[in-house]
C-alpha cells in the first residue's frame, strides 16, 4: 500500500502546475481572480463513484468525465469555457498514487479545451470518490438560451449520437453482449466506442458558438433524451415531437434492429449522452447543418415544437410510440 498523501503536497506538486493562469495565483491563495468582459455563465456538477462512474474505471477517465459533463452544460448554453474550480473528495480506500494519474488526465483535458484551473479544494473522505467541478464560461452571443425559450413551429435538433453511453455502461455491467455478435469487427468497434463514450463523454464544445447564434431554447442531454426534452417542453409550455427514425444512433442502430421499439426507448431514456438538445427557427436549418459540418460535430434535426405538453415519440408510420417519463433522477433522503 502507498502512504497517504498530504493535501498541501498534492496541491503544490500535482495541481498547481495545471493552474497556469495568473488569476489562479499559483493555487497558494484562498481565492482566484476572474476578469470578465461581460456576463459569466456558471454551472456545477459532481460525479460520484458507483453513481456516475464505476469503481474500476481508469482514474484518468474519471477526471475527464468530471470536466466534460460541465463543459456539456456550457456548450448547450452557447458559452466558451474559460475556467474551473475543482473539489476532490478522495476516499481513504483509494491509493494516493492514483491522484497523479487523475491530475494527468485532468491536465490533458484542460489543455485540449483551453480551460484554466482556478482553484478548489481537496479533502479526505470515508465515502466514495467524489469529484465536483464548477465551470465558468463566456457567452458567445448576446443572449444565453434557456429551457423556456422554445416556440411552436420551431425545429428540434440534437448534437452527437444518442444511446452510446448507455450501451457502454450495459457492456461494462449487466449486458456484456448487448451489441450482439456479428459482424465481429463492427461489434468490436462499436463496443469500444460505447465504452469510451460512457467513460469519456464527447460534449459539443466546438458547436457552442452555433448554439449561441441559432438556438432559441436549449438543454444539455444528460438524464436521457426524452427526460431532458420533457424538461425543455415544460419550461417553455409546449410539446416536443421526436421523430423516432431521425434520432442519431450508431451502435444503437444494431440494438434497435434486434429489440425494436422497446430497445429504442431504452436508448432514448438511458442518459449520459452529454449532448445539446435545442430548438431553432426552420429558416436556420441550412446554416445549422453547415455550422455542424464546420465544427466537426454531428447535428441532426429530430422533431418539432408543437402545441400541448410533454414529449411525443412518433414512428415512421405516424403512430405514437409509448414511453415512460424515463431518464435519471436522484432520489434524496428516505
Amino acid at each position: 500500500m502507498t502512504a497517504p498523501a498530504d493535501e498541501f503536497d498534492i496541491i503544490r506538486s500535482l495541481f498547481a502546475p495545471l493552474a497556469t493562469g495568473a488569476g489562479a495565483r499559483g493555487l497558494i491563495d484562498d481565492v482566484a481572480i476572474l476578469s470578465p468582459r461581460g456576463d459569466i455563465v456558471v454551472t456545477t456538477d459532481a460525479i460520484i463513484e458507483g453513481v456516475h462512474f464505476l469503481p474500476a474505471d481508469p482514474i484518468e477517465t474519471v477526471a475527464k468525465k468530471a470536466l466534460r459533463v460541465n463543459l456539456s452544460d456550457l456548450a448547450a448554453k452557447g458559452a466558451k469555457p474559460v475556467g474551473i474550480l475543482l473539489t476532490l473528495l478522495w476516499p481513504h480506500s483509494r491509493p494516493a498514487a492514483q491522484i497523479a494519474d487523475f491530475a494527468r488526465g485532468l491536465g490533458e483535458d484542460l489543455k485540449l479545451y483551453d480551460v484554466a484551473l482556478l482553484g478548489g479544494d481537496t479533502c479526505a473522505t470515508p465515502g466514495p470518490l467524489t469529484v465536483s467541478i464548477t465551470a465558468f464560461g463566456e457567452p458567445y452571443g448576446a443572449r444565453t438560451p434557456s429551457r423556456a425559450d422554445a416556440s411552436i413551429g420551431e425545429q428540434v435538433w440534437v448534437s452527437g449520437y444518442i444511446g452510446e453511453a448507455f450501451l457502454g455502461l450495459m457492456q461494462l455491467t449487466a449486458e456484456p453482449d448487448i451489441l450482439g455478435a456479428a459482424p465481429e469487427d463492427r461489434v468490436d468497434y462499436l463496443a469500444a466506442r460505447a465504452r469510451l463514450h460512457y467513460r469519456v463523454p464527447q460534449p459539443p464544445v466546438a458547436f457552442a458558438r452555433a448554439v449561441a447564434e441559432f438556438a432559441s431554447a436549449s438543454i444539455d442531454v444528460s438524464d436521457g433524451l426524452i427526460a431532458d426534452a420533457g424538461k425543455l417542453a415544460a419550461a417553455s409550455g409546449v410539446a416536443i415531437r421526436i421523430d423516432a427514425d431521425a434520432v442519431p444512433l450508431l451502435g444503437g442502430e444494431d440494438y434497435v434492429a434486434r429489440h425494436g421499439a422497446a430497445g429504442l426507448m431504452r436508448l432514448l431514456c438511458g442518459g449520459d449522452d452529454y449532448q445539446a438538445l435545442f430548438t431553432a427557427a426552420p429558416e436556420s436549418r441550412g446554416a445549422i447543418v453547415e455550422a455542424g459540418r464546420a465544427a466537426g460535430v454531428v447535428v441532426t434535426l429530430i422533431g418539432e415544437v408543437e402545441s400541448g405538453a410533454g414529449v411525443r415519440v412518433v414512428g415512421a408510420d405516424g403512430r405514437e410510440l409509448p414511453h415512460a417519463a424515463g431518464g435519471h433522477a436522484h432520489r434524496l433522503g428516505n
